[in-house]
């Protein structure tokens, strides 16, 4: 029998009665960063309330069922948990008394079609290299220029994340230290890093092919993200066992080992402040919680313009260095369900990235012209995940059924005029443009899998007013704020603010993405818990060698 919905709920349900009010430090959002930090924080001996707005915890790592399927939201692949040494899975292990598992994909874990050309990615760093040689044999010095420069901005990214809990008169003279010793490409976009290392627009489109993971074209990223995305993966994809939902299962029991809590329906309206010190929080049913640590992992722009009081002097600061940042790529995904295994259908352990040509900033700059949909429109990029391929317990839980995810770019202005309708009630002219967004997303499957027409049992579309509605970002941008070299200018983003008491957690602080939100968990932590967080930071960045 099929899994039921209630059962991948994670997650105990908010009463107020259900409270205890002796908490240590309460967390907005569930999302990764935010049970992060809680479990660190647990495992630090204190008592963590954690509260999530949504029916289920795990903010973008959630999965959800229906019609007897079951997908996730966000967790689409994860790198570097491949072996126990690497930082993202002694995290990962940490958090969760090795509870959590994992599932290598294909040796090929991404498949990029640029055009007519088909190019695959594969794990690990001979592999890989070796992979885009292979492809562009003439351009091998240019490929080992591009690793090289990769790693040195590995190095500087660690230098960057540790100047984020680090006190500013330290930080001001690493910063001396080092003025002349970052690489000049730590400021520079993707594309002027790679177009000063070669003029082959094909190689490059392929080298930036993921540019999905940060929603941000060559053009626009920093080179930062793509290193980081890059260097990702370059030991190839994984898959939680299990599916996505493991991730909060397993982290919640961690959180309420020091008598903490994670509930769900618990929708935070307010950061209550007492002579510019945050001291709890003001419940959406009226009820207060307080603790003397607020953490807030709900992204900068809904914690300074929604979740704290505008009268507050550093809030109008917060607000102005807002500008300085913007809100990420929106998308639209397809979740797709079949009555058949993944192993009769053919599936891949393999993620698939569709692009028209290699001219990304062209077909972006078009798609950005295009307020309204029509069904001649050139979608910049396609993404097509497998989950039940990734995960071998999935048989096991749907016995005899498949899913797919297929995710796309999307505008905003597309769905804006139903903003205000309630979820599930948006009316016919909205339901038929879903219907036709549908249609062009399963061209680009049957497209790939011909195998799979006629097939489906089952498809729904989310749209951003799906990810407004669930996690709360109001313009459905799915990696917070973007990932261009402005972003990395900001000394602000980090873990303390100038707020007594409250703190940021999530992938507004370090980096986008399931690790890079997690490892912002960690920092906030270690910068809460002092001493105890310098063992911590000391035991998952430089772990003892007998170990």
């Amino acid at each position: 029998m099929a899994i039921t919905a209630s059962t991948i709920r994670v997650g105990k349900r908010y009463r107020h009665p259900r409270l205890d009010q002796d908490y240590d430090a309460i967390v907005i959002g569930s999302g990764i960063g935010g049970l992060a930090s809680a479990a660190c924080l647990s495992k630090m001996g204190k008592k963590v309330c954690v509260l999530e707005q949504h029916y289920t915890a795990g903010g973008f790592t959630h999965s959800y069922e229906r019609n007897g399927y079951e997908w996730d939201v966000g967790v689409h692949y994860i790198g570097d948990v491949g072996h126990t040494k690497t930082t993202a899975r002694r995290l990962f292990d940490y958090i969760t008394n090795d509870k959590l598992k994992w599932s290598a994909m294909d040796k090929a874990f991404d498949r990029i079609f640029i055009g007519k050309e088909t190019f695959n990615l594969n794990s690990g760093k001979v592999d890989y290299r070796q992979g885009l040689i292979d492809a562009f044999p003439e351009e091998e010095a240019a490929i080992d220029e591009y690793l090289k420069r990769m790693h040195s901005v590995k190095g500087a990214m660690q230098t960057h994340t540790l100047q984020k809990i680090l006190p500013s008169w330290i930080n001001r003279i690493i910063d001396l230290l080092i003025k002349h010793k970052r690489p000049v490409w730590f400021q520079q976009t993707t594309r002027e890093v790679l177009e000063d290392i070669t003029d082959n627009q094909m190689l490059i489109a392929l080298m930036t092919s993921q540019w999905g993971d940060c929603g941000m074209p060559p053009a626009e990223s920093s080179f930062v993200i793509h290193s980081l995305i890059a260097q990702h993966y370059m030991h190839g994809g994984f898959y939680p066992i299990g599916g996505a939902a493991e991730i909060a299962r397993t982290i919640i029991p961690i959180i309420q080992a020091s008598g903490g809590e994670v509930f769900t329906y618990a929708s935070v309206e307010k950061i209550i402040t007492d002579k510019k010190t945050a001291v709890g929080v003001l419940m959406a049913d009226g009820n207060t919680i307080k603790a003397p640590i607020i953490i807030s992992n709900a992204g900068v722009f809904n914690t300074f313009t929604k979740l704290l009081d505008n009268t507050l002097p550093q809030v109008n600061d917060y607000q102005k260095n807002l500008t300085q940042v913007t809100p990420s790529m929106g998308s639209i995904c397809l979740y797709i369900g079949i009555q058949d295994s993944a192993e009769n259908l053919g599936l891949p352990k393999t993620n698939f990235w569709i692009y028209p040509n290699e001219h990304y900033e062209q077909v972006c700059d078009q798609f950005q012209k295009d307020i309204v949909y029509n069904d001649n429109i050139t979608l910049p990029m396609v993404y097509i995940s497998f989950p039940s391929a990734k995960d071998p317990d999935f048989s096991r839980r749907y016995p005899g059924r498949a899913t797919i995810e297929i995710v796309a770019p999307c505008r905003h202005e597309w769905f804006a005029q139903w903003q205000n309708q309630p979820w599930g009630n948006r009316g016919e002219d909205y339901e038929a443009l879903k219907q036709a967004l549908s249609r062009r997303l399963l061209k680009e499957l049957y497209d790939k899998l011909p195998q799979l027409r006629g097939k489906i049992d089952y498809y729904e579309l989310s749209t951003t007013l799906s990810t407004d509605f669930f996690c709360r970002y109001p313009q459905g941008e799915i990696y917070g704020i973007d990932h261009d070299p402005q972003r990395f200018k900001q000394t602000w983003l980090k873990p303390k603010t100038t707020i007594k008491g409250l703190y940021l957690t999530g992938q507004d602080v370090v980096t986008c993405g399931v690790v890079g939100a997690m490892m912002a968990g960690l920092i906030t932590s270690v910068k809460i818990g002092k001493l105890q967080g310098l063992k911590l930071a000391k035991a998952i960045f430089l772990p003892s060698t007998s170990t």
